[in-house]
C-alpha cells in the first residue's frame, strides 16, 4: 500500500513545514520517480502531527467488557487520533501473569484498529503485597508495570519493586495516594467540597506519595513514572526532583487543565474522578507544569463507565471520564490555541514523550495524525465511539479534531467516513 500525503503542515519536533509524506510498506520513504500512489490524502491546511500516543488507558477487557471491550476502546482512540494505547492491568482477571497479557495482545490484533501496548500489575492481584514476576510479564509483551487505580502503599515493597524493575529494564508507573489521608473522601478538599457536603480528599494524599516514590528513586537510581499528576504541591516536588537528576517522568490529563473542582456542585456523577478535580492554583499549576516541561506527556486515563455505574448517589458512583474522544480538542483548546504552548510542544506531549518514556516500536512505522485545528464544534458525548459516554465536557465549545489516523502506514480513521 502507497500513500501519498500531500501538502500538508508536517509538524516536527524542531519546527513546522509544509511538505508531502510518502508511505510505502508501512515504512516513509523517500519521494522516488517510481512512486505511485494508492491513494493521496489531500492535507491542505491540515497538520500532520506523529501519531497520537496515549500511555494511560483502561480498556476493560478482560471482565468488564460492558464498561468497553478492546474493540470499541481501539475505535475510539483512532476516532480521537490515537495510533497506539497502552492499557491499564485493572481487568478482571487483574493482568499479572502472562496468560492475560498474551489474551490482550490477541485481542487486540483481532480488533486491528490501533497498537495496544498492555500493562501489567506492580503486584499481584493488585494487593500491594507481592511483587509480579517482571521478567517474564516482559517477555511476554508487557511494556510497563503500574497497579494503576491502586497505589503500591506498603514502601518496601514499592522499594523492591523499583529495584526489580531496574534490574529488568522496564518502567513503573504509580497510582499515588495515601488512602489513609484520602479516607473514602470523594472530591478535592476545599470550599467545594465544604459547600457541597461532599467528603473532601486533601492534595497531600497524592503528594505524600509523589514525594515517597521520588525519594525511592532518587536513593536507588532508579527510574519512575507518575500517573494523572493533579496537583501544585505534586507539581513542585517533581520539579524540584528533576533539577535534583532523579530519573522522574510524569503525566496529566486533559480534565485537570480544562476544569476544576467547581464542576461538582452541579453532583453530576460525570465529573467524578480519581484523583478528583483540583482547585483553580491547582489547575494554573498544572498548566505551568506543562509548560515549563515539569509535566512530560498528557494521558486521558481513558475510564470508560456504564451509565449504571455513574447514575447513583456521587458518594457511591465509579471514578473516571471517557477521554479518548476529547483529548485532542480539549488539548489544543485550553493550551495552544490560548497561547500557552504551541503545537510544536503539543506533538511531543501526545506523541514523541510517550514514545520515549516507555521505549515504543511506534517510532518505526508510520503513524500519523492529521489534525485540522480550525474545526471548531460542541463536544456530543452521544456520538462517542467508546461505550464510555461519562464526560463532564459534553456541550462544550472546542477547536481541533482528528480527520485522519494512520497507523504503520494504513489509514484507520477518516473524520466522516
Amino acid at each position: 500500500m502507497r500513500i501519498l500525503i500531500k501538502d500538508g503542515f508536517v509538524v516536527k519536533n524542531d519546527g513546522i513545514v509544509k511538505d508531502d509524506i510518502y508511505i510505502e510498506n508501512g515504512k516513509t520513504v523517500k519521494k522516488t520517480a517510481a512512486f505511485k500512489a494508492d491513494e493521496i490524502i489531500d492535507a491542505s491546511g491540515l497538520y500532520v502531527m506523529n501519531g497520537f500516543v496515549d500511555m494511560h488507558v483502561h480498556l476493560r477487557e478482560p471482565g468488564f467488557e460492558y464498561k468497553e471491550d478492546i474493540s470499541s476502546g481501539t475505535a475510539a482512540a483512532v476516532s480521537g487520533g490515537f495510533c497506539a494505547v497502552c492499557c491499564m492491568p485493572n481487568t478482571k482477571p487483574v493482568c499479572d501473569n502472562p496468560a492475560v497479557v498474551a489474551y490482550i495482545k490477541g485481542k487486540a490484533a483481532e480488533a486491528d484498529n490501533c497498537r495496544v501496548y498492555p500493562i501489567a500489575a506492580i503486584t499481584k492481584q493488585q494487593k500491594g503485597t507481592e511483587i509480579t514476576e517482571m521478567s517474564a510479564l516482559k517477555k511476554a509483551g508487557a511494556i510497563a508495570l503500574s497497579d494503576d487505580g491502586l497505589p503500591v502503599a506498603n514502601g518496601n515493597v514499592m522499594r523492591l519493586a523499583l529495584e526489580y524493575a531496574k534490574t529488568v529494564g522496564i518502567p513503573l508507573i504509580c497510582h499515588e495516594e495515601d488512602t489513609e489521608i484520602a479516607a473514602g473522601g470523594v472530591v478535592n478538599e476545599g470550599y467545594n467540597a465544604t459547600i457541597s457536603g461532599l467528603r473532601g480528599i486533601s492534595p497531600v494524599a497524592e503528594e505524600a506519595m509523589i514525594a515517597r516514590d521520588v525519594l525511592l528513586a532518587e536513593s536507588l537510581d532508579a527510574k519512575v513514572h507518575i500517573a494523572h499528576v493533579s496537583t501544585k504541591g505534586g507539581i513542585e516536588i517533581i520539579r524540584q526532583a528533576k533539577k535534583r537528576g532523579v530519573q522522574v517522568t510524569a503525566e496529566t490529563c486533559p480534565h485537570y487543565f480544562a476544569a476544576n473542582d467547581s464542576l461538582i456542585l452541579s453532583f453530576d456523577t460525570y465529573t467524578k474522578v480519581n484523583p478528583p478535580l483540583r482547585s483553580e492554583s491547582d489547575r494554573l499549576a498544572v498548566i505551568e507544569g506543562i509548560k515549563d516541561g515539569t509535566l512530560d506527556a498528557i494521558v486521558t486515563d481513558h475510564a470508560p463507565h456504564h451509565r449504571d455505574d455513574k447514575f447513583v448517589e456521587y458518594n457511591y458512583a465509579a471514578n473516571g471520564i471517557s477521554g479518548l474522544e476529547t483529548s485532542f480538542a480539549l488539548s489544543y483548546t485550553y493550551l495552544v490555541k490560548s497561547g500557552i504552548i504551541d503545537l510544536i510542544a503539543l506533538n511531543r506531549l501526545m506523541s514523541i514523550n510517550p514514545n520515549k518514556i516507555l521505549g515504543l516500536d511506534t517510532k518505526d512505522g508510520a503513524d500519523f495524525t492529521i489534525v485540522d485545528i480550525g474545526a471548531q464544534y460542541k463536544i456530543d458525548a452521544k456520538a462517542f465511539v467508546s461505550k464510555g459516554k461519562n464526560t463532564p465536557f459534553d456541550g462544550y465549545q472546542v477547536f481541533g479534531r482528528a480527520v485522519y489516523t494512520i497507523v504503520g502506514g494504513a489509514v484507520k480513521y477518516r473524520y466522516g467516513k
